[in-house]
């Protein structure tokens, strides 16, 4: 499969966090989610559907496929880590934390997506609780 583009990595992003992974979303929220209109949402939807990520059926919800589950799950992922990374240690300003690792979440390397994690989980929260 063709790499996605940062804006189908955003919609395809959407839908995992507005269908709760498996329970669907629809045309409207996803629309109203990304700033967008329905029509620029259902374009979007027709290029995650060829790319076998989602099942988008007129009239039906929308669904993550076995593939586009998968990839959601890795782009949310990168985005909680850099967003807690820059909130909890670098003390950024919880909107423009989500903002930047939105923008970010599509260029950083699983190295370093890595490397966040385990400070977070490993040296921040030792050095948290000997305070």
């Amino acid at each position: 499969m063709d790499k996605l583009t940062f804006t189908m990595e955003n919609y395809l992003e959407a839908v995992y966090e507005l269908s709760n992974g498996n329970q669907g979303t629809r045309l409207t929220d996803i629309a109203i989610k990304m700033d967008v209109t329905k029509a620029t949402a259902n374009t979007a939807m027709s290029v995650l559907s060829e790319k076998k990520l989602i099942t988008n059926e007129k009239y039906h919800k929308i669904y993550l496929t076995e593939e586009g589950l998968k990839l959601a799950k890795i782009i949310s992922e990168k985005h909680q880590v850099i967003q807690k990374f820059f909130t909890e240690v670098l003390n950024i300003d919880n909107t423009i934390a989500n903002t930047d690792a939105c923008a970010i979440e599509h260029v950083i390397s699983n190295y370093s997506i890595t490397a966040m994690n385990n400070f977070l989980n490993n040296v921040w929260i030792k050095n948290s609780l000997n305070k």
